[in-house]
């Protein structure tokens, strides 16, 4: 199912995405990430929004563990994708699509998860607009997840000295959390294995921020 309605986009944006999809066949695995698995194991389903959903890997997989999921990106060639693999998998009747550029727009409504998996971009990106978005979405007793790259990974062709990447307390503190109305559950850099273009095998640095939302919804 897809959601009604026109959301404001930037063109230069959608563009950037849809060329980078048309690159390929398929650009990400598939498979769901792993830090959202860990979390989403022990609860029970509910209803879910995915920021950033790309070809729908995560989408897909909470759709088949019972969620109802909103899954939400700004290249209607991932949408599309997603579409057609969550038809393939019996699971679309638990997924609504949606298009939003997250800078502008997320879908309305109060979710169990919020998901913000990678929102990093080559483009000029207000995240701590995106994030607090994101926490204003979670229901009362429900939770935000963000992962974010912690590190170039170790395949990396072009040096980015530069390069800021957020630590895990600086991802909560652009939150901007009512510090009464929110428990922090995980805030870690955690290591996993993953493997590069050309198949290269190298350790990868997530860094994580779970937070619960208090059932006074504060």
């Amino acid at each position: 199912m897809t959601e009604h309605g026109a959301h404001p986009v930037d063109p230069a944006t959608a563009r950037h995405w849809d060329d980078l999809y048309h690159q390929r066949d398929r650009v990400w695995s598939g498979r769901v990430n792993a830090v959202l698995a860990e979390v989403v194991d022990p609860l029970p389903p509910g209803t879910a929004l995915d920021l950033g959903c790309g070809e729908g890997g995560d989408a897909i997989w909470l759709a088949d563990r019972g969620w109802r999921v909103t899954a939400v990106d700004v290249s209607t060639t991932a949408l599309g994708r997603l579409t057609a693999e969550a038809t393939r998998a019996g699971v679309a009747s638990r997924i609504t699509v949606a298009r939003h550029d997250l800078t502008r727009s997320l879908p309305p409504g109060r979710y169990d998860l919020v998901s913000a998996q990678f929102l990093q971009s080559p483009l000029e990106l207000p995240r701590h607009v995106v994030l607090r978005a994101a926490a204003r979405a979670v229901a009362p007793g429900g939770r935000l997840l963000v992962v974010e790259h912690g590190a170039p990974p170790p395949w990396a062709r072009d040096s980015h000295p530069h390069a800021h990447f957020a630590s895990p307390e600086e991802i909560l503190a652009a939150l901007d959390l009512d510090a009464d109305g929110w428990h922090t559950e995980r805030l870690e850099a955690a290591n996993r294995t993953g493997n590069g273009p050309d198949g290269e095998t190298g350790v990868l640095v997530d860094h994580v921020v779970l937070v619960r939302r208090g059932h006074d919804g504060h």
